[in-house]
Formats: structure tokens, sequence, C-alpha cells
């Protein structure tokens, strides 16, 4: 099998290592592997499959003969994906910079593989709550058009990065030996104001925009349209963060223009792709973060009619967003590219 020369940008960060647990557990045909990183993580030694790996300061020049380049996230996307276009790397991108752009495909394999073609040397992974949902959505949605979804999010803190993971253990371990809580990441690091997550629940998820909604929800409006290609859905979103290390949650309310049973639902769901159904309320079965995490499937239960209104289900939704929410749906955009010849 051929093999395809790798850069990793954000390498020493959470989906950074989580790319490299992937690339050796699907055996990804990678040859060169570069990690790269900001100069504060540069000359950091990285042991994998055997090698040591010395993580080089990302610069202009670090993706000369990258067939492909795996962006972690972060402000470094908008700074060295053009760059490594010009090069001749083809970027999957985890950052937001590029997701709404009209040029740049954004893509959930699982959901809309064919306009991948479209890209023009950048795709963009999209949001790791938009992908949980869209997972969930896409098998109903063939089945019958979605008129509207009111979807709350319960986040783990590993979406804010290993330094909020960081924080929720150092802020427990303070609680438990009571010493003062600090708190400096949560609801955002770059906000003003910082809360305690430990034990608590924080209903902010990035800024706030003028209309009252944050980034983040509006990001899985907006992305959610895009995927879908579907811009006449009506999606409400609440993003929440809570004490949780990983694996994201939804509750997620979809009203169709047509009947879906729970029945169905559950066939179709079962059917699809990366969807695993966990749905026994006699047995008290249903996706949990605590038995999702470091899976690479999503998970769905509580599958329920909503009498509220006509056509109406009611879902529960949960996972690993470093994965399948970030890392896995990456590397998935670059299998099914080689799988079809478009690299």
């Amino acid at each position: 099998m051929k093999k395809y020369n790798v850069a990793i940008l954000g390498a020493t960060g959470a989906v950074g290592q989580e790319f490299l647990n992937l690339i050796e557990e699907r055996n990804f045909p990678f040859g060169v592997l570069k990690l790269l990183a900001s100069s504060r993580s540069a000359g950091k030694v990285i042991e994998f499959m055997g090698k040591s790996y010395t993580v080089e300061e990302a610069t202009d020049d670090s993706f000369t003969n990258i067939d492909i380049a795996l962006f972690a996230g972060g402000s470094a996307s908008t700074k060295f994906a053009p760059a490594a276009v010009k090069a001749g790397a083809i970027v999957i991108d985890n950052s937001s910079a590029f997701r709404m752009d009209p040029e740049v495909p954004l893509i959930v394999p699982e959901v809309n593989p064919e306009d991948i073609k479209k890209h023009k040397g950048i795709i963009a992974n999209p949001n790791c709550s938009t992908i949980i949902m869209v997972m969930a959505l896409k098998p109903l949605y063939n089945k019958a058009r979605i008129k509207r979804i009111i979807v709350s999010t319960y986040q783990a803190v590993s979406g804010g990065g290993k330094e909020a993971i960081d924080e929720l253990e150092n802020q427990v371990q303070a609680i438990a030996h009571n010493r003062p809580v600090e708190a400096h990441i949560l609801p955002g690091a770059s906000l003003p104001k910082h809360y305690q997550i430990a034990f608590n629940v924080i209903p902010q998820i990035d800024a706030f925009m003028p209309d009252g909604y944050t980034k983040e929800e509006m990001k899985m409006v907006h992305e959610t349209h895009k995927i879908l290609n579907d811009y006449n859905i009506g999606i409400s979103a609440t993003t929440i963060r809570i004490p949780v290390y990983r694996s994201h949650s939804e509750s997620i309310n979809i009203e169709f223009d047509e009947e879906v049973s729970v029945e169905q639902a559950k066939e179709l769901l079962a059917a699809f792709p990366g969807v695993i159904v966990q749905d026994n309320p006699s047995e008290q079965l249903y996706p949990m973060p605590l038995f999702t995490s470091n899976q690479n499937e999503v998970f769905v239960g509580r599958i329920r009619q909503d009498d509220s209104v006509a056509h109406g289900l009611n879902l529960w939704v949960v996972g690993d967003q470093i994965r399948k929410g970030a890392a896995l749906n990456a590397l998935q955009i670059a299998e099914y590219m080689i799988t079809h010849n478009l690299i």
C-alpha cells in the first residue's frame, strides 16, 4: 500500500495526541511523520510506534513534501494553512477558521463525503458538537425532512483543551483537600471572567454574540445547515459545560414534516455506520459519557415520541468529542480520500 507523508500541527495537545493514537490503532499508511507545534513545545520528544520524534516549531517551510497536514485547531490554522496548501499538502483543519468559507467543504464522512471532491486544498472538520449531532440526524433526515431542531449540549471540559482538563482535575483536588479553588480557563481562556467547573455547570461556551447566543451555539446552527445542505431547518441550540472529562452529551428534539416512529428511528440509527443504539429503558440502558469515552462511535438512546408536536422525536446522543468529534473525523476524511484516490 502506498504511504503518505503526514504532518500534525498541534501535536502536543489533546487532539494532536489523539491523532497519534488513532494513526497507530487504524494502521494509517504514513511514511514520513512530522510533528509540529508552537515554539513553546518545540524540542519535546514524543515516542511513537517504537521511534522517537522531536517536535518542531511550525513555520511556512514545514510542509515541504507533505501529502496530508492534520491541523489540531487553534489560531495556527489561519497562519499556516495557506503555506501548507502552497507546498502541495491537503490540509484537514480542526479549527473554526474555514468552516463557513464557501470554498471549503465541511465534512463528516458518513454524512456528506461527496463534498470532499470540492476542496481546493483545505477541508474543514466541523465543531465537535455538530459532528455528534449530525451523525444522529442524517439517517433520520434521509427518511423524512427535518423542520426544526432544538438541541441542548452537555459538554465535557476536554472540549476546552488540555488546560481545561487539568483545571478540572486541580479543582477537584483542591476541594477534596480543602484548598482554595482557582479558575483561569472556563468558560473560555480569552474571556474576562472565569468560573469554577468542578461540581458546577457553566451555561456558556465561547463568547456571547449580540443576540444572546454564544459562538458555540451558532456554530451548531450554521454548520448543520452547511453539512446537510439544507438552510430551511429551524435550529435552536444551548451549549453548556459540565464537569466531565471526556464525551459530549446532547438532548435533541426533532420535528419532521412526516411521521417517523420510534421503531423506525431505532432501525435507521442502528443501520447507520458509526452509530450505536443503546436504548432499553427497562434495563436502564442509555448512553453516558463515562462509557462512551475513548470510543469511536456516536451512541444514541432515550429515543421517544414528542407528543407536544406533530411528528416529533426526542433523542439522547453521546460521543467522544476528541475522537469522533475531532481527531477521528479528520483522519476518516484522509482515509476516504486515500480509498477513493483523491490524494
